[in-house]
């Protein structure tokens, strides 16, 4: 039995690390192991490895595992078909979502008033989203919708 000895500190191959072993020795893992592994970054890429081959590239800002088929069960359930349009609003609020840490309704509702403006802005986005272009918006395109956007006790939606 060949046994392997450590010579130096963490590292890879060829490093002068854990890797590099006594002449005669094996290492335990190929080289081209360290070379072609990439580390999860997340626990879901480490629960779903191949969720990363599967995301929708029309869709850069989704959320981890968002889908398009998802969002349209969630319209369906709400009692929307999603046409273009639904599609823009849903990359809007994602792109937003995903340049603010903690979104203000107010200001997601303002900036949507002026990404959509040429279409009728807000007033627009209410005709294709009854349920609220922040509120319902949010719940298709799989995001937790801001405090305040929604309060079913006054009766308003955002």
């Amino acid at each position: 039995m060949v046994r392997a000895v450590a010579t130096g500190g963490v590292g890879r191959p060829g490093q002068g690390g854990y890797f590099d072993l006594l002449p005669g020795a094996q290492a335990l893992w190929p080289k081209e192991t360290f070379e072609e592994t990439k580390m999860a970054d997340t626990m879901n890429e480490i629960m779903h490895p191949n969720l990363e081959s599967e995301k929708d590239a029309s869709f850069p800002n989704a959320p981890e595992g968002w889908t398009r088929a998802d969002a349209e069960g969630r319209a369906r359930d709400e009692g929307l078909d999603l046409e273009d349009d639904h599609w823009e609003t849903v990359r809007a609020l994602q792109a937003y979502f995903a340049t603010h840490d903690s979104p203000n309704v107010r200001e997601l509702h303002d900036a949507l008033d002026e990404k959509f403006h040429t279409a009728g802005g807000i007033k627009y986005l209410y005709q294709i989203l009854p349920g609220g272009p922040v509120a319902q918006g949010c719940r298709i395109a799989g995001l937790e919708p801001p405090a305040g956007s929604a309060d079913q006790s006054f009766g308003s939606v955002q």
